[in-house]
């Protein structure tokens, strides 16, 4: 096995198990099946736990454990465990944006919102928290993770979502692509990691496609406003390419929907004509503005548009996105698989799916054996890798 994924003796901190809430169960049994995998293959501390105590169900068929947030008939709910969790170093895994499930509140259906989620997340956080070693929460869409400042007079969500589940014992908060990291500053004390996906994304489409040519004059890579800065600037510098961006005018005199329209997207940076363009974001909600982005760099002549996106919301369903797709506007979207997403958008001729299920495995058992992240953290020298291993036609 790859040294990411076996730590020769070192003891684990505690016994593993993990909690995947139904909002996110599919993905948590495929995390569970990469783990089973990872510590079948670890044969030195498979040999080690025959007589060191300390590695005790180290290796077992699956480290899940079963729970459930049922509701009474007024809407009100609690979290069960239905196994033992004491002593053990417990992961959480949530997804608040699983919009496909409903409780049922005075004989009618109730779709579930993030705040539903959540405070079924604050249950089982409640449920664990006097008998697991440690809880880790993996929240990959962070909760109110867009109200993380203060513009007026606004409620900062975000922070004291934070400061809520880390006084309740948490001890490790996981997300990936915060939409902005520096959140973290409401927890200062407690650990917190957002997680990068720009090797998967750069891994499913060069899966995909085989004629890229990764070079100045033929790629390029896009920030469709200036809070995607730093993850454009990142992968360009390891592509070795240049890259532009975008910033949105906006009508600060109204509102609509809770937000200042945006009157026009405008460019900086060079010459987009005859070049493959990556366009690089933390995600699509109604995709207005991304489709945008995508016509104003189809006008300015741009051979392909790639769309790389870490959560595909699609909160306007993908009308709009077929249609631009059939006019040419772009060529793919690639988004992660770490939130619900409709299964009719996997049969979508325009998507690629990133899997982040090895990814989430990694950082679990990882942190379970106590090592550092930094090294999974940092995706250059994979993608370093990954790069040469395209150009010689390997992949």
């Amino acid at each position: 096995m790859a040294k990411d994924y076996t730590f020769k003796n070192t003891i684990p901190l505690a016994p593993l198990k993990i909690i995947a809430m139904k909002n996110c169960a599919d993905f948590g049994r495929k995390v569970d099946e990469y783990i089973v995998g990872f510590r079948r293959n670890d044969s030195e501390i498979l040999k080690a736990r025959e007589t060191n105590l300390e590695f005790r169900g180290y290796d077992r068929d699956s480290y899940l454990v079963s729970t459930s947030c049922p509701r009474f008939g007024s809407g009100e709910g609690k979290g069960m465990i239905h196994e033992s969790v004491r002593g053990a170093d417990l992961f959480i895994l949530c997804d608040v944006m699983n919009y496909s499930m409903s409780f049922s509140m005075y004989g009618k259906e109730h779709m579930m919102s993030p705040d539903d989620h959540y405070q079924d997340l604050k249950r089982l956080i409640a449920t664990a928290h006097t008998a697991a070693r440690r809880i880790n929460v993996i929240m990959p869409f962070l909760y109110e993770s867009r109200q993380h400042k203060r513009a007026s007079r606004e409620s900062l969500d975000c922070a004291m979502a934070l400061e809520e589940i880390a006084s309740m014992g948490v001890k490790n908060i996981i997300t990936f692509d915060a939409h902005d990291p520096r959140v973290q500053n409401a927890i200062p004390l407690h650990d917190f990691d957002s997680f990068p996906c720009v090797y998967q994304f750069m891994k499913a489409l060069l899966n995909k496609e085989k004629d890229i040519t990764i070079s100045k004059d033929d790629l390029m890579i896009i920030s469709p406003d200036e809070g995607a800065m730093g993850r454009a600037v990142y992968l360009a510098n390891n592509l070795g390419v240049d890259m532009g961006m975008f910033y949105k005018r906006r009508d600060y005199s109204t509102i609509v929907n809770g937000k200042n329209p945006i009157v026009a997207h405008e460019f900086l940076g060079t010459k987009v004509a005859g070049k493959t363009v990556i366009i690089v974001d933390d995600m699509i909600a109604s995709g207005e503005s991304m489709l945008d982005t995508c016509r104003n760099l189809r006008r300015r002549k741009a051979k392909r548009i790639i769309v790389f996106c870490t959560f595909g919301l699609f909160t306007s369903g993908f009308e709009e996105f077929d249609k631009a797709y059939k006019k040419g506007v772009f060529d793919y979207i690639v988004t992660t698989n770490l939130n619900y997403r409709k299964p009719e958008l996997l049969s979508r001729p325009w998507y690629l799916e990133a899997d982040m299920t090895k990814y989430v495995a990694t950082i679990i058992n990882t942190l379970n054996h106590n090592v550092s992240l930094s090294d999974i953290m940092s995706h250059t020298e994979k993608l370093q890798r990954l790069i040469t291993q395209y150009k010689k036609k390997e992949i």
